[in-house]
């Protein structure tokens, strides 16, 4: 088979081709501008087939613009066109949406026809719809329903040429707001339920999780992740006898706005949102007209003129366009029974939205999130800045990275493994920053002074150090007595890997007579947990030895922070099962304190719980230590620590299963009265 896709490069195009290459056979040609053949040989790289083949057109000329004798080289072989090349946004004004989705759309149908395509696949959306109020299944189009926008109404218009014009056979697919990856929350731009994660984040900084918050019943919307979207689209158009059909890519359940609110609340870890009016006694028996119920209300005031305007004013400021609040909710019940039998028995279904919020947030959070860069502050403090970060492979030193490379400094990744930091440096390329690269062992004293020799006669200067590479061990003494050597490893990377290499750099800081280092301390210092003697050891020593140098150093201008971070979801923890039911922050609430670190640098910074801790020691040592001995019996050694390897989570679990619920109750009391501290 042979394929021709337009939109290759675009969200869903490139989840499309991923498919096509990955479980079909044939040539799958892509449309590409000229000016995007960089950016298309970047993808066919990451598809790795030489399979995908670009070919140079543009949406806006009349039959895509391509070479006449291509499209007669490859009349009668192209099996199936696919046309996702669109505006897929509510923001877009009417002649974009006019040229774009319409002219586009004509443009594909007639190089379609030309090529004597198999099959014509338009992907168009469920905005067609419109307004319709009620059930809408893949039979209905023309049913007289309002098109409130000019995107709705192009989406209805490119749909109507397909369908009334087209001389090939054709198939329609209608997706449903589509989010990022279900498995790693990939997206590429902010849009749909997205433009509401600043609010929340603020939310999550600004109020506790358990605080409830009054929400308002906005009726209901239907998001569905890409990955869902691509495989039935590949599954749909290689079913038999289904031409002159449309297929609803939906979720089969509405999902009340407010749940899905709640659901990204969830997984960022902020306040959620409760409705004391339920839909049930607005709408029981059809009491109240639809006309007066909640959400229609709502709806008509936010689409008013004088309320989008005021909105502009408001919530604008915060990143939320009026034209999105104005199309929260559908007041279709979208029907997809038909595309439902269609998947049965290919195993393709929508995941609860619910199993993949924390994907997404966490996605969007550590890649998407552009407040680093829309800070003045930062920016002045870090553009042009070069940063070294080790551990910059992954969590919390490749998320400092990519909003250093955000905030316009230029990230100098350290770590062991060079393919992974040459991933980040490309993403961070692909989003228009730099990025070096120098692979290291920082366990390896001699590698570190090659490392320094390096940078200093590569690079023109060094202004930030982020010492974030580390190793962290959970084991009780009476677990270690034979084993020495994790004392030895956590002090060889925590504390001599970290100051071997500011002291390599230290007469390149004396030149320039400038230099902050940052050192990723832990909560653990200020609380003394048990069964982490030997990584609270070295991250003291760390902060000991930055005490004593910071005054040394202090009058040529270098200077010293050292973050006092509490628990962290990453890899590192990982082992110890009982984490995964912890409180803990993410990689980019980590990240956004090392920003603040280098921005604001002060000498320390410290959660509250932690400077609690500190005092508590100095003040009430005897009861600080029952207190931890308390959590030392509540809380037992990993399966890592006793030496097990489970074959399976579920082993896992069951080898580090609570006694009984009643130990588990104390576990999750201390873990919530003690957030953050590690345990």
């Amino acid at each position: 088979m042979a394929y021709f896709v337009t939109g290759a490069t675009g969200f869903i195009g490139r989840h499309l081709v991923a498919e096509l290459v990955d479980h079909r056979q044939g040539p799958v040609f892509v449309l590409v501008r000229a000016s995007s053949l960089p950016r298309m040989e970047a993808f066919v790289r990451q598809w790795g087939s030489t399979r995908v083949q670009p070919v140079v057109g543009d949406l806006a000329e009349p039959g895509l613009g391509v070479d006449p004798a291509w499209v007669e080289e490859h009349a009668g072989k192209i099996d199936h066109f696919f046309h996702l090349a669109a505006i897929y946004d509510m923001t877009a004004d009417d002649a974009t949406n006019e040229a774009m989705n319409v002219g586009g759309t004509r443009h594909a149908l007639a190089l379609a026809e030309s090529l004597q395509a198999g099959c014509f696949h338009q992907v168009s959306s469920v905005a067609a719809a419109g307004d319709y109020h009620g059930r809408f299944d893949e039979s209905m189009f023309d049913e007289g329903q309002p098109l409130p926008s000019p995107y709705h109404r192009t989406k209805y218009e490119s749909e109507k040429i397909v369908r009334y014009e087209a001389t090939v056979p054709w198939r329609v697919y209608r997706p449903a707001i589509v989010v990022g990856d279900s498995g790693t929350g990939t997206m590429d731009k902010v849009d749909g339920p997205y433009y509401f994660f600043p609010v929340i984040k603020r939310l999550r900084d600004l109020f506790p999780a358990r605080l409830p918050l009054l929400g308002v019943d906005l009726g209901d919307t239907n998001v569905v992740p890409v990955d869902y979207v691509a495989k039935a689209m590949d599954h749909l158009a290689h079913l038999p006898g289904r031409d002159g059909e449309a297929f609803h890519l939906v979720n089969p359940e509405p999902q009340p706005v407010v749940d899905m609110i709640n659901a990204f609340c969830a997984a960022a870890g902020a306040p959620r949102f409760a409705t004391p009016v339920d839909r049930s006694i607005t709408t029981a028996g059809g009491l109240i007209p639809r006309a007066l119920r909640p959400s229609t209300l709502v709806n008509a005031m936010v689409r008013s003129a004088p309320a989008q305007l005021m909105l502009d004013q408001t919530v604008g400021r915060l990143g939320i366009p009026a034209e999105v609040l104005s199309h929260t909710s559908f007041p279709s019940v979208f029907d997809s029974r038909v595309t439902e039998r269609a998947l049965a028995g290919s195993g393709i279904s929508v995941p609860p939205l619910e199993t993949y919020a924390r994907a997404l947030w966490s996605y969007w959070e550590e890649n998407l999130d552009d407040s680093v860069a829309r800070d003045p502050k930062a920016r002045a403090a870090l553009k042009g800045k070069l940063v070294v970060i080790t551990g910059a492979s992954s969590g919390i030193g490749k998320v400092t990275a990519l909003k250093v490379a955000q905030a316009g400094g230029i990230p100098v990744l350290v770590a062991r493994g060079k393919e992974k930091l040459e991933d980040t440096k490309a993403t961070i390329e692909m989003r228009g920053g730099q990025a070096h690269v120098f692979a290291c062992d920082l366990s390896d004293l001699e590698a570190i002074d090659s490392l320094c020799e390096r940078m200093v006669e590569e690079l023109p200067s060094v202004d930030f150090v982020v010492n974030n590479a580390g190793r962290s061990i959970r084991r009780s003494l009476k677990l270690s007595q034979d084993r020495f050597h994790d004392f030895e490893r956590t002090m060889q990377l925590n504390y001599f890997g970290a100051i071997r290499l500011v002291m390599g750099l230290m007469p390149q800081l004396h030149r320039q007579r400038s230099g902050h280092i940052v050192n990723i301390s832990s909560i653990g210092v200020q609380t003394n947990p048990p069964r982490f003697s030997a990584y609270v050891a070295s991250k003291a020593a760390l902060d000991s030895w930055s005490n004593v140098v910071s005054s040394e150093v202090v009058g040529h201008g270098i200077t010293f922070t050292n973050v006092h971070m509490p628990l962290v979801r990453t890899p590192m923890i990982a082992p110890t099962r009982i984490y995964d039911k912890f409180p803990t922050i993410s990689p980019a609430q980590a990240a956004d304190v090392v920003i603040r670190a280098m921005v604001d640098k002060p000498h320390e910074i410290n959660t509250a719980l932690g400077t609690a801790g500190a005092l508590a020691h100095t003040i009430a040592p005897r009861a600080a230590f029952r207190v931890l001995n308390l959590a030392y019996q509540v809380f037992p050694d990993s399966a890592a620590a006793k030496g097990q390897k489970p074959t399976s989570e579920a082993a896992a679990a069951a080898v580090e299963a609570p006694a009984s619920s009643h130990r588990e109750t104390e576990q999750m009391l201390l873990a919530q009265l003690f957030r953050g501290v590690h345990w």
